[in-house]
């Protein structure tokens, strides 16, 4: 059966991909039905080595913008940025109200709160195995373990059939805890029957199971107890679980604890709010504190893992802490995953923190980190758990998308069943029949500062010449009355040649801008432009010929 076969009067369930499908973050995704939307996270990507100046990727979101008065909620599976980050930038758009699990909406309502729009906003705290509806959309949380406390996957039951969006989720074989996957009500939905399964992707070219949280504890304890000076664990903020192994590998130790950074801080103050943490009395000192004590009795949990250059381990590594100077004897762990494109940042920290006199383990070289995400093994359990008769991979690169539906056809899904969309596509649903269709437009929002959306490739393109070219400046001032040039042209050049060679190619350069100007008709008025062109022409040609290099020429020419 083809779209066009259905009956008119069928409406179709359309979900649109807005991030997360080619790549690792922006991850954001469209369910609308009958004219109602219903956006499933929010999240941002950090910037690539090409974005030069950047501070953080959004997804482009033109489309929520064009159809605000139709967004009806926002569900947020966790609260890694991946998925939260851009949530501020959404709201101040569309106003809509947002539905989480409690840790998720703690850790929102600080983001908010500092950009002054949490009383704007209506959050709503959501349980696993809670339920709620927005609009056609009928949203039911399940239980899915990762590497923070109250991630959860999406069961929508919408008038076109059950959807189950994953979230990122792993099933670790013999977890028993209160954030393990819950297998069992997957495996209810499964017998209820889902129209399709959205899986997290990120680790589908990886054979086998996650290892277990409890492997990945032994083998901090054994550093720890190994150190003979001060320990120091760098983590991401929101990694509640391993924040908590550690505060029990403390309490064993006999160790002092500090939390040292904004974000673990806040992390922190919310997991023992709501009691997902118990830091014994005593335990806690405050960094101002350490001195006070003998090294091997001090552990310090920071940020910094990712080798944020302003992260609390970045200045320790650089020597630029305050209160944490690396000595001989130190160990410093850094428990988690290099993520794609940072690993230049994190390298640099590591080769400092040596230098310094500190023992660095880190994940090539030692199991301090255990993915959040799903192997092939546990990809695979999803889909016989819920049984999907489409299917359509989510979160990650082209290729993770890829090997995804690969293993989606091992495991007897039928080709024409496996929907693999890029980001943009409208995956259509009606009458129990999916395809893709057309595409809306989407892409990147580049934040720098300030500005959104205000850098983009043109700005990007001139940063990186700037960058590995320099710049010249030709300023020449004309005549208002006729045209004729009465001061330089005056070359000013920043990163372009040394000081030694610049007087003889810049004199010659000028030569060049004259000939150029004395060729021009500019008895007209639009001169200027023509002044302009002209110079970056003939400069263009002149530094690509003389020493193959191509700065950028910026041209300023006055009237008086």
């Amino acid at each position: 059966m083809t779209p066009q076969d259905t009956p008119e009067k069928s409406i179709p369930l359309k979900i649109i991909p807005l991030g997360g499908l080619g790549e690792i973050g922006l991850n954001m995704t469209v369910f609308e039905y009958d004219g109602v939307i219903l956006v499933v996270d929010s999240g941002l990507m950090f910037p690539e080595d090409y974005m030069l100046g950047v501070d953080i990727v959004i997804p482009d979101y033109e489309y929520l913008r064009e159809n605000k008065e139709r967004v009806a909620g926002i569900v947020l599976t966790h609260c890694h940025e991946d998925h939260i980050g851009a949530l501020p930038f959404l709201l101040k758009d569309i106003p809509a109200p947002v539905y989480a699990t409690p840790f998720t909406i703690a850790l929102v309502s600080h983001k908010l709160e500092e950009k002054d729009l949490l009383s704007r906003v209506d959050l709503h705290e959501i349980k696993p195995r809670e339920s709620f509806s927005i609009g056609p959309f009928h949203i039911e949380f399940v239980r899915a373990s990762h590497s923070v406390v109250d991630g959860v996957s999406l069961a929508i039951r919408t008038p076109a059939g059950l959807i189950i969006h994953t979230g990122d989720f792993k099933i670790t074989h013999g977890q028993l805890d209160d954030e393990a996957t819950d297998v069992s009500r997957l495996a209810q939905l499964g017998e209820e029957g889902v129209l399709a399964l959205l899986s997290d992707s990120t680790n589908a070219e990886k054979e086998g199971y996650t290892l277990s949280e409890s492997e990945i504890g032994a083998t901090l304890e054994k550093a720890v107890r190994d150190s003979s000076g001060r320990v120091i664990v760098a983590l991401f903020a929101s990694n509640v679980p391993r924040l908590a192994q550690i505060v029990n590998i403390a309490a064993k130790t006999g160790k002092k604890i500090v939390f040292n950074g904004r974000s673990i801080e806040v992390s922190m103050r919310i997991a023992q709010e709501l009691g997902y943490i118990n830091v014994p009395p005593g335990m806690q000192i405050d960094v101002s504190e350490v001195k006070n004590y003998e090294d091997n009795e001090v552990l310090l949990v920071t940020t910094g893992s990712q080798g944020e250059p302003m992260s609390a381990l970045a200045r320790v590594a650089a020597g630029a802490h305050k209160q944490i100077k690396i000595r001989d004897g130190d160990t410093v762990i850094l428990s988690s995953k290099f993520i794609p494109g940072n690993e230049k940042a994190i390298t640099g920290i590591i080769n400092n923190l040596y230098r310094r006199g500190a023992e660095v383990i880190y994940e090539k070289i030692s199991a301090i980190h255990v993915s959040g995400h799903a192997f092939r093994e546990e990809l695979k359990l999803m889909m016989h758990l819920t049984r999907p008769r489409y299917f359509m991979p989510v979160h990650g690169e082209y290729r993770h998308l890829l090997h995804h539906a690969r293993l989606a056809e091992k495991v007897g899904i039928p080709k024409n069943r496996i929907l693999l969309a890029q980001n943009g596509n409208v995956v259509n649903f009606m009458d129990e029949v999916g395809w893709i269709g057309e595409s809306v437009d989407t892409g990147r929002t580049f934040v720098d500062g300030k500005g959104i959306g205000d850098v983009g490739r043109k700005v990007l393109k001139d940063r990186r010449a700037l960058s590995e070219h320099g710049m010249v400046v030709a300023t020449m001032v004309l005549d208002f009355d006729t045209g004729v040039v009465i001061y330089g042209p005056e070359l000013l050049s920043r990163g372009f040649v040394f000081e030694d060679e610049k007087g003889h190619l810049l004199q010659d350069a000028q030569c060049v801008i004259m000939d150029a100007v004395e060729q021009l008709d500019l008895s007209g008025p639009d001169r200027i432009p023509l002044i302009e062109a002209a110079t970056q022409q003939a400069l263009r040609r002149f530094f690509n010929y003389v020493i193959r290099r191509r700065p950028v020429i910026v041209p300023l020419v006055l009237e008086v």
